[in-house]
């Protein structure tokens, strides 16, 4: 603690870039590990600014809570925790334990991830909990599970990347979102599907740029040519794959003129990507937040990967299909039990093997466990009302601005007789608040964080808390006494954590049960699944439930010796640091799997299912009232809701205020001017942002950053339809007008 230097990782996307931390709080300086093979000595604007976070000039240190004149004031640590328990109990027994409800972050370390699923289930006893990565993975989850058997935004390493031919990027941006991961694309002809000119598009050899909520009829007329056009890999699809007929059954209908009357993309175009991805020794398809964040987003992903499996893509050395993850646990997040269905390892609540192996973990009845509860939009809708929870305690989010109908949701928690929010700032969540307790930020916490290809990284703790703070396990072990609980049951060492994290997860589709902070510590690149046993035992199969394609020695030993992405993190690699995790000298541990489905899909059969998926229309659509279409998305400066990126001077330098792109001809047809303060108004709500007139936008469509706080938040405009399989919102299609704003220029 406060060494003079630390290797850890940035506390932004899923990346993950390694970092190395030197200095006091005050001069604290950070530059990239030049041996990493994610970032390879590079950072982004963010990620090198990160230490400014830390220095935030509002840092939260001591808890607050509401007076009766309605005013947040200083409180002391015991009397915050007492209040707080003090109402939960008798909110619990007034109204039962499903008026309790949580919701968590896709940016909690896997430790804390783990410990408030468990706090929320059993010191709770509410099955009220969710997080926000629902509005960030979880169509791609729900598609990538059903075609796969296994949900790992890449099944494979990054650096993979690196030597692809083609790369198809659907609703990616990673040139701001993610920069560091263009260093791999530097050698592919990029195809990118966006109907904004991103700074991704401008790079790409071919953008396609269909109309906003039209992806999955781009991706049905992409398939359907492959077939027409004679490019399906039909030996690979015989071998590996089930379902292709009834998929096809809804494509054919999707011929290429009919694809651009609904989409926009030409038929040229559309003929030019399939080619060059057939074409391709080695191609990739991915996927990000445009295509996903539909009411449809679980369909429109399905309908990507059945492109990569009629080309043969998935599971093929040197190719494949992944996802982009956002967060920087967003893979760790969804695993550790902090979403409504799923309990740790990425086992489902509702399997009663699976209930049971976390019960005797826990060692509770698996009887004591409650059921699914509500999606995260749902429970952020219910607050309040007469058959949802009274109150919420929030970590690591901040709904007011991030979530869809943000105006609504402010007035949901604002109808709580209880909102608690764990936070370094004051957000504006914490802004509505009961009860804010400070609580540790990345460089000061131990920990594990889970990247986008399923590797497991060690979070280090450079500086101590300021005085006064706390950390998030320190918080929820305290409540967890004062709750009733054994204080054993909640250890608040990450460590500790940890240890009982691999004994849950062990034989689950996300099994850590052999890696260790030994073993990361010693330099090992572990990406699970990653049994615990020797090597060649029979664990390095998960018998259908997970990766047992890629996972066994040979595959294994072949993977490491051929990456760069599978030796060790700063060069220590071997046995002795192996053993020393498992405590079994002499014996090999597993190596973990950097690649999965070479061999078979994780469903029973080994193959991958295509899915039968059909385009629909977005739930709005422009009509005379509202004849544009509005989406929403991130800038390079800005992160997530801005909680963090907006009080880092730089970065507000570079991006200080909201923007609304709109095509020079649309701004002229509805009478703006370029930097003249509009209205982006849907049935929803109002945003209010500063007009940037520019031709990377289709003329039918605005777009506006959602990092911006009060009558800036995009999402006043997004609505409340969601993805019936993922239940995502639908954040990037909203029918909107625009109009000069009131007295601003």
């Amino acid at each position: 603690m406060e060494s003079a230097e630390s290797a850890t990782h940035c506390p932004y996307c899923a990346l993950q870039c390694a970092t190395v931390l030197s200095g006091r709080r005050a001069e604290l300086a950070v530059r990239p590990a030049p041996d990493f093979p994610v970032n390879a000595g590079g950072l982004c604007q963010k990620g090198w600014t990160a230490p400014g976070v830390l220095r935030a000039p509002d840092r939260l240190l001591t808890p607050l809570v509401r007076r009766p004149d309605g005013e947040l004031a200083p409180a002391g640590w015991e009397e915050a925790l007492d209040l707080v328990a003090g109402r939960l109990r008798e909110i619990r027994g007034r109204h039962g334990a499903d008026a309790v409800a949580v919701f968590g972050g896709g940016g909690l370390t896997n430790e804390k991830a783990y410990a408030l699923g468990k706090f929320a289930r059993l010191a709770l006893g509410t099955s009220q909990i969710d997080y926000n990565g629902r509005f960030c993975m979880s169509s791609a989850a729900a598609a990538a599970t059903a075609a796969f058997g296994l949900d790992r935004g890449l099944p494979f390493p990054v650096t993979d990347l690196d030597e692809s031919d083609v790369v198809l990027l659907a609703g990616a941006n990673p040139a701001e979102t993610m920069p560091p991961l263009l260093r791999h694309l530097r050698r592919a002809d990029l195809v990118v599907v966006d109907p904004r000119r991103t700074r991704t598009a401008q790079q790409a050899a071919l953008h396609l740029q269909p109309a906003p909520g039209t992806d999955l009829a781009l991706a049905l007329g992409l398939l359907h040519l492959t077939v027409t056009e004679g490019l399906l890999d039909k030996e690979y699809v015989d071998a590996r794959t089930t379902g292709f007929d009834a998929a096809w059954e809804q494509c054919v209908a999707w011929w290429p003129e009919r694809v651009e009357q609904v989409t926009g993309v030409p038929v040229a175009d559309q003929r030019a990507a399939v080619r060059m991805l057939a074409g391709a020794a080695r191609a990739h398809v991915l996927t990000g937040r445009g295509a996903e964040q539909h009411s449809k987003g679980a369909d429109t992903v399905a309908a990507f990967i059945n492109l990569a499996l009629a080309l043969g893509l998935p599971g093929r050395a040197g190719s494949g299909f992944g996802t982009l993850t956002g967060q920087g646990n967003g893979q760790g997040g969804r695993e550790m039990g902090q979403k409504a269905d799923q309990l740790p390892g990425y086992r489902s609540l509702t399997d009663p093997a699976a209930r049971a192996h976390v019960a005797r973990v826990w060692g509770v009845e698996a009887e004591r466990l409650p059921g699914p509860g509500r999606s995260a939009y749902e429970l952020l809708d219910a607050l309040g009302t007469e058959s949802g929870p009274r109150a919420l305690l929030v970590f690591g989010s901040n709904p007011v601005v991030s979530a869809p109908r943000a105006a609504h949701v402010a007035s949901r928690l604002s109808a709580l007789d209880l909102l608690v929010v764990a936070d370094f700032v004051p957000s504006e969540t914490a802004a509505l608040a009961d009860v804010v307790l400070p609580v540790a930020q990345w460089a000061e916490e131990e920990g594990t964080m889970t990247s986008l290809e399923g590797r497991v990284l060690r979070r280090r703790a450079h500086l101590r808390p300021p005085p006064g703070v706390r950390t998030d396990l320190e918080v929820l072990r305290s409540l967890a006494v004062r709750l009733g609980q054994d204080a054993d049951r909640f250890p608040a060492r990450p460590r500790e954590v940890f240890e009982e994290l691999r004994r849950a997860t062990a034989g689950g589709v996300a099994d850590y049960s052999g890696i260790s902070y030994e073993r990361l510590d010693a330099g090992e690149a572990l990406h699970w699944p990653c049994p615990a046993g020797e090597d060649g035992a029979d664990d390095g199969g998960v018998d259908g439930r997970g990766a047992e394609a890629g996972s066994g020695p040979d595959t294994n030993a072949e993977d490491r010796a051929a990456s760069p992405d599978t030796g060790a993190e700063s060069g220590a690699d071997g046995p002795d640091a192996g053993a020393q995790g498992t405590g079994r000298r002499g014996r090999r541990p597993h190596p973990g799997t950097p690649r999965v489905f070479l061999d078979r899909f994780a469903h029973p059969d080994g193959r991958a299912r295509f899915a039968a998926v059909d385009h629909r229309p977005p739930a709005e659509v422009p009509d005379a009232a509202f004849p544009l279409y509005g989406t929403t998305g991130r800038v390079l400066a800005q992160y997530q809701s801005g909680a963090q990126t907006r009080r880092v001077p730089e970065l507000v330098a570079a991006a200080p205020e909201a923007v609304v792109e709109i095509h020079p001809d649309t701004a002229r047809r509805f009478g703006l001017a370029d930097g003249q303060l509009a209205e982006v108004t849907s049935a929803h709500g109002t945003v209010r942002a500063r007009v940037r007139a520019t031709r990377d936008v289709r003329a039918d469509t605005v777009f506006v950053p959602f990092h911006y706080p009060g009558a800036a938040r995009a999402n006043l405009f997004t609505g409340d339809a969601l993805d019936p399989r993922s239940r995502m919102p639908e954040f990037k299609v909203s029918a909107v007008r625009v109009t000069p704003a009131d007295g601003g220029p």
